[in-house]
C-alpha cells in the first residue's frame, strides 16, 4: 500500500521540483474535500457580524420600538381603521423587510457602493423630483414627501439621505486632496447639495434638509475641509434658516410655539405641551408598559414623532437614558469602526462609517430634543424605533453597511489582497 502511495506521488514530487526551479511559488492543490482559501474567506464574509456591541444595540432599538409603536398606537388605529393592530402588523412588516435589506446589504461588498455614489445621488433626486409631480406624490398632513407605492408609502428623503453619506464618502476619496487644499473641492458638493434641498423644501421638509446639511458638512469637516471656508457657509447656512423660518408662517408657528408652548396650549403649543405632561408622568420609572394616558389622543403623532414622550411616560427616566445610552453606543461604534477603516487605509469605508455614525447620532438626538422640547418640531423619526417603513428599511441598512465596514476592515476582501504567486514564472493573483 505504502509502495503503490509513493508510486503515484513521485512524478507530481518531481514536476514540482521543475517548477520551483525556476523561481515558482508551488501552491498545493486541495483535494475535493477541502476549501481554497478564498472559497473560506467568501463564506465567512457571506453574513458579517462585524461587530457584536452594534449589531446587539441595534437589535435591541427594533425590537423597543415594535414594542412602543405597539403600545402607542392600538387605540389610534381602532379609531381610524377600525382595527387596534393595523400598526403593529406594518411595523412588523416594515421591520422583517428592513432585516431581509440588512442581511443583503451586509453580504455586497463595498467597493460596490463606492462606484455607484453618483448613480444613487441621481436616483435619489429623481424621486425627490417625482414626489413633487400632481397623481404621482401623496400628502400627509400638509407635506408632500411620499410617493405611493399601493402596500405602502416611499418616504423619498430617507433613502436620499443614506445615498449623500455614500456619494460624499466617495468624493471624499476621488477629491480628497482638493477638499484640503481648495476651497473649489469643498463648495461643488454644496452646490449639488443645495439642489437636493431646494427639491426637499418644496415638499416641504426642513427637518430632512437640515439632517442632511449638517452631515455632509461634517463628513467635509472630517476629510480636511479647510477652517475658513468651513466657517463662512455654516454662518450663511445659519443666516439661510432664519430666513427660511422668517419667510414661511407654519415655520414661525412652531418656532414660537417652542419657545413658549404655554402661551398657547389648546393651538401652535398643543404637541409640544402634551408631549412634556407625558415626560412629568412618566417620572422616574414610569407608569407601566401600555399605561400612557397621553396616548389616548392627546399626544399628536404619538407611534411616530413622538414615541419618546409616550416611551418617557410608561418606562419613565430610567427606560429614556437607557435609550438614549443604546443610541450612545451605537453612534461611539460607528466612530470606533471608522477609526479602524481610517487606520487600515480604507479611506471610503472610514467615511462612510463617520458619516452614518453621524446622520444616525444628529438624528436622533433632534427627534429626542423636540419631544422634550428643547428644539422646535421637525417632523423626524426616531432611528430604528418609530413608526414608518422608509425610515425603518434605510436604517437597517446603514446598520448593515457599519457592519460590513467593521467585517472587511477585520478580513480584507480577499479579491482585493489576494496574496501574488509565481508559478511556472507566470504571475495570478
Amino acid at each position: 500500500m505504502i509502495a503503490r502511495v509513493m508510486q503515484i506521488w513521485a512524478p507530481r514530487a518531481k514536476n514540482a521540483s521543475k517548477v520551483a526551479g525556476r523561481g515558482g511559488v508551488v501552491m498545493p492543490r486541495p483535494r475535493n474535500g477541502a476549501a481554497r482559501p478564498q472559497a473560506l474567506a467568501r463564506s465567512a464574509a457571506a453574513l458579517p457580524l462585524g461587530d457584536p456591541w452594534l449589531l446587539g444595540a441595534a437589535l435591541v432599538l427594533l425590537v423597543l420600538g415594535v414594542v412602543m409603536v405597539s403600545s402607542a398606537s392600538l387605540n389610534i388605529a381602532e379609531r381610524q381603521f377600525g382595527h387596534p393592530f393595523y400598526y403593529i402588523i406594518r411595523q412588523v412588516a416594515f421591520v422583517v423587510v428592513g432585516v431581509i435589506a440588512a442581511v443583503l446589504v451586509a453580504r455586497t461588498r463595498l467597493v460596490y457602493w463606492e462606484k455607484a455614489g453618483s448613480t444613487l445621488l441621481l436616483v435619489g433626486m429623481v424621486l425627490l423630483a417625482l414626489v413633487l409631480l400632481p397623481g404621482i406624490g401623496k400628502v400627509i398632513n400638509g407635506s408632500q414627501r411620499w410617493v405611493s407605492l399601493g402596500l405602502f408609502n416611499l418616504q423619498a428623503s430617507e433613502p436620499v439621505k443614506l445615498f449623500v453619506v455614500v456619494y460624499i464618502a466617495g468624493y471624499l476619496v476621488r477629491h480628497g486632496a482638493e477638499v484640503r487644499n481648495s476651497i473649489l473641492g469643498f463648495i461643488k458638493p454644496m452646490l449639488l447639495l443645495t439642489l437636493i434641498a431646494l427639491l426637499l423644501l418644496l415638499e416641504p421638509d426642513f427637518g430632512a434638509t437640515a439632517v442632511m446639511f449638517a452631515t455632509a458638512l461634517g463628513m467635509l469637516f472630517l476629510g480636511g475641509a479647510r477652517l475658513l471656508p468651513f466657517a463662512a457657509l455654516m454662518a450663511a447656512l445659519a443666516l439661510a434658516v432664519v430666513g427660511l423660518i422668517f419667510s414661511s408662517p407654519y415655520r414661525m408657528a412652531r418656532l414660537t410655539g417652542f419657545m413658549n408652548p404655554w402661551a398657547d396650549p389648546f393651538d401652535s403649543g398643543f404637541q409640544l405641551t402634551q408631549a412634556l405632561i407625558a415626560f412629568g408622568r412618566g417620572e422616574w420609572f414610569g407608569v407601566g408598559l401600555g399605561a400612557s394616558v397621553q396616548k389616548l389622543f392627546y399626544l399628536p403623532e404619538a407611534h411616530t414623532d413622538f414615541l419618546f414622550a409616550v416611551l418617557a411616560e410608561e418606562l419613565g427616566l430610567v427606560g429614556s437614558l437607557a435609550v438614549i445610552g443604546l443610541f450612545t453606543l451605537l453612534v461611539v461604534r460607528a466612530y470606533i469602526i471608522g477609526r479602524t477603516a481610517e487606520k487600515a487605509g480604507h479611506s471610503f469605508a472610514a467615511y462612510l462609517a463617520y458619516g452614518l455614525g453621524l446622520w444616525i447620532g444628529l438624528q436622533a438626538i433632534i427627534n429626542i430634543g423636540v419631544n422634550m422640547g428643547v428644539l422646535p418640531t421637525k417632523g423626524l423619526t426616531l432611528p430604528l424605533m418609530s413608526y414608518g417603513g422608509s425610515s425603518i428599511v434605510v436604517m437597517c441598512v446603514a446598520v448593515a453597511l457599519l457592519l460590513r465596514i467593521a467585517h472587511e476592515t477585520r478580513v480584507p476582501d480577499p479579491a482585493r489582497t489576494a496574496p501574488i504567486v509565481r508559478v511556472a514564472g507566470a504571475v495570478t493573483s
